[in-house]
């Protein structure tokens, strides 16, 4: 029996659905997580890289740390854009995304 979506599914539909919402066009480029766990919690690392262009894109990218993305069986913990860069179809933001599960 399926479990459903793993954390970086959920982190990458939620990025997408925000962007929608936001009126922005993004291109996301996913890696693997890695795995994360503390004395009382586990969860994973994730880091993607967001394509975009705009300022409506800009100002999507700056208000993300503080935005609330609920992900079922899991809490974004920590989100934080580690890099800015100017690519060939946009500018390109890597983001760190600490995901935990929900007990």
């Amino acid at each position: 029996m399926s479990r459903g979506p793993d954390a970086a599914t959920l982190v990458e539909r939620r990025l997408r659905i925000a962007a929608e919402a936001a009126g922005v066009t993004v291109a996301l480029a996913a890696s693997d997580p890695t795995p994360w766990a503390s004395a009382t919690f586990n969860g994973a690392r994730h880091r993607l890289r967001v394509t975009g262009d705009g300022a409506a894109f800009e100002h999507w990218i700056a208000a993300l740390p503080e935005a609330d993305l609920p992900l079922r069986g899991h809490l974004v913990a920590d989100l934080q854009v580690v890099a800015r860069t100017v690519a060939p179809d946009g500018i390109a933001f890597d983001l760190e995304i600490l995901t935990v599960e929900e007990r």
